[in-house]
Order: structure tokens, then sequence, then C-alpha cells
């Protein structure tokens, strides 16, 4: 694992535009129009404040982890790494530091949601070691139309 130049911290609504422009440079990421727009996240970090993360390096932003809790249960959105920075425990240390940070918010279990074409995702979090459930179904239901899932080519 090479860090010595990587910071992780945790992510404010002041890395939005860093962030945003992370996410489309990753190949096959979904960006949705309106939960991942600047007003959404920012809605989402005020509800989560502590929780979310960026990687730095040369003061800029290699990395990123929405992370958030329901009081129950933690759940991971958009893990992602340049792909120029993948491979080196970038991604990994991100994850550490979210669980930490729900950890300390009395959190016992975290959760993801991967694409099942997302095959370099996938390896990763069944090399860390998740457990892929097979014994429920995961349902959802669109309450906005209008908030669209763009992918990445």
């Amino acid at each position: 694992m090479n860090l010595d130049n990587v910071k992780i911290r945790t992510m404010t609504i002041d890395d939005y535009d860093d962030v945003a422009t992370l996410w489309k440079t990753i190949k096959g990421f979904g960006i949705r129009s309106i939960d991942d727009s600047k007003e959404g996240v920012e809605r989402f970090i005020k509800r989560n404040p502590t929780t979310s993360v960026v990687a730095e390096e040369d003061g800029k932003i290699i990395g990123s982890i929405l992370c958030g809790h329901d009081g129950r249960r933690g759940t991971l959105y958009h893990v992602c790494v340049h792909e120029k920075h993948r491979r080196r425990g970038v991604g990994k240390a991100m994850v550490v530091f979210c669980m930490e940070a729900l950890k300390k918010e009395h959190i016992n279990k975290v959760s993801l949601i991967a694409f099942k074409s997302n095959q370099l995702g996938n390896s990763f979090w069944n090399h860390e070691s998740w457990d892929f459930r097979e014994d429920l179904n995961y349902y959802d239901f669109v309450l906005n139309e209008e908030n669209i899932t763009k992918f990445n080519e």
C-alpha cells in the first residue's frame, strides 16, 4: 500500500465540483440528475456530516465515497478512485475511514450496492471479504421520474 502522499479526510460540500469531475472520469459510473447534483449532495452531507470521504494527493481529489446512515445501517454510495491511482490502497483506506466514522455514530452494519456489470467493483468487494447476499431481493420504487441515471461511457 503506497499512501505516502495521500490524505484521507471528511468530504465537505466545497469538494463537490472536484468530486463531480472525478465521477465523470469513471467508466460505467451512474450519475443521477437530482441526487448527484450539488444540491442533492449538499442535502446528503448535511444529513451525514462526518461519514463521507475524499482522498487527496498533491491537493487533487483522486477518490471519494458518499457514506451515510439511517440510524441503523450505514450505506456506501459512489465508491470511486481515479483510474491512475488504483491498486495503491486508496479505496480500502477510504472504506476504513467511512467504517470508523460509522462506528463513532454507533452504526453496526454497513451495506452497498454494486451493479452486476461493475466487474472491477465487485472484484474489489469480494477481495475485501464483503459478503455477497443471496438471501434477499433488492427492490426500489422511483418517487421522482426526473431523477434520471446517466452512465458514463
